[in-house]
């Protein structure tokens, strides 16, 4: 028998102890009143406590016990009411002083909330495997089109960098919301406020903030960068008193609602009609308008570049409060 201080000692613990014979039924256990054991009797059975697969499982590990006199060690899982409960469940064969194999002596430890972090642990292993293999798509995309309209190393370089710090940028925010997705107000102060002169003074932002999904909030977030590079180099940002309007609204399609995000420059040098084919059009035109299952149209107007990008709206989740924000001043 286990020295009354050894039980002392287990009873505050989640350790339950038993044995059994050779019949493998419950001659004596202890502590077991939290355990899938603390409704049997002395004298109960594994083959009325223990059922299904996992049951099964159990007694044949402590039939080998019996056979072989070497200890085992496994896993079982337990229905106890609506839940189902995981053990780590340890025997060895009880040998008397003759050397006489006369039943078992075992130990119950659970491990439910153990394996419900593996569990998540799994999960999340999964989903960051899935999401970094997303990003090194968008970088890999994102490098061939750079290359494709770049005339130099040193121009694909730089015009690259830009984009993976973009990128970069796009992505502290959503780690930051635990991968939730980014507020389109924060997206497009950290995306475009560097690129203007004046800071966000020449920037007018109206209509509704929304959280975008991870997804939407990378490639919104590169949009808004080449949007801004551009305008900071040739459009309205490169001059003095240039602005740029962004406006956010929803709309309804085919019983759909998609976010309408629209991007005006106005006050900056006349565009050209032969606009610069290095200028990131795949980005917008193909690959962000892709990315969110959505389309967008981009315009050289006299004034300025004019880009409008539809999301719908699985891609984002309305804000409750507040529902909207204010035009810059």
């Amino acid at each position: 028998m286990i020295p009354a201080k050894a039980l002392r000692a287990i009873e505050s613990t989640d350790i339950v102890v038993f044995a059994q014979n050779l019949d493998l039924d419950y001659t004596w256990f202890f502590n077991h009143q939290n355990s899938w054991l603390h409704e049997a009797a002395v004298g109960a059975n594994d083959r009325d406590l223990l059922v299904g697969a996992s049951g099964e499982r159990a007694i044949a590990a402590k039939r080998e016990v019996l056979r072989s006199r070497k200890p085992a060690r496994l896993e079982v899982s337990v229905a106890q009411g609506a839940s189902t409960r995981w053990y780590d469940l340890r025997v060895e064969a009880d040998i008397d002083e003759a050397g006489a194999v006369v039943g078992l002596i075992g130990s119950l430890l659970d491990i439910t909330e153990q394996k419900r972090r593996e569990d998540t642990l799994k999960t999340l292993l999964r989903e960051l495997s899935h999401r970094s293999k997303n990003l090194l798509a968008i970088i890999q995309s994102l490098a061939s089109q750079t290359a494709r309209h770049s005339l130099t190393v040193p121009e694909f370089l730089v015009r690259f960098r830009g984009r993976i710090q973009s990128l970069s940028s796009s992505q502290d925010i959503v780690t930051d919301t635990d991968w939730r997705g980014a507020d389109l107000m924060s997206l497009i102060t950290m995306q475009v406020e560097r690129y203007a002169p004046d800071g966000m003074e020449q920037i007018k932002v109206s209509g509704v903030d929304v959280y975008l999904s991870p997804t939407a909030s990378l490639h919104v977030g590169l949009a808004l960068h080449e949007l801004a590079v551009n305008a900071a180099s040739y459009g309205s940002l490169s001059v003095p008193g240039g602005t740029v309007a962004i406006s956010s609204q929803f709309e309804q399609h085919d019983d759909e609602t998609f976010l309408r995000l629209v991007w005006t420059e106005a006050n900056g040098p006349r565009v050209k009609a032969e606009h610069d084919p290095r200028f990131g059009t795949s980005t917008l035109e193909r690959i962000v308008p892709n990315a969110v299952g959505g389309e967008a149209f981009l315009e050289y107007q006299p004034a300025g570049i004019a880009y409008t990008l539809m999301i719908p709206e699985a891609q984002f989740e309305i804000i409750e409060a507040p529902a909207r924000f204010a035009a810059e001043a």
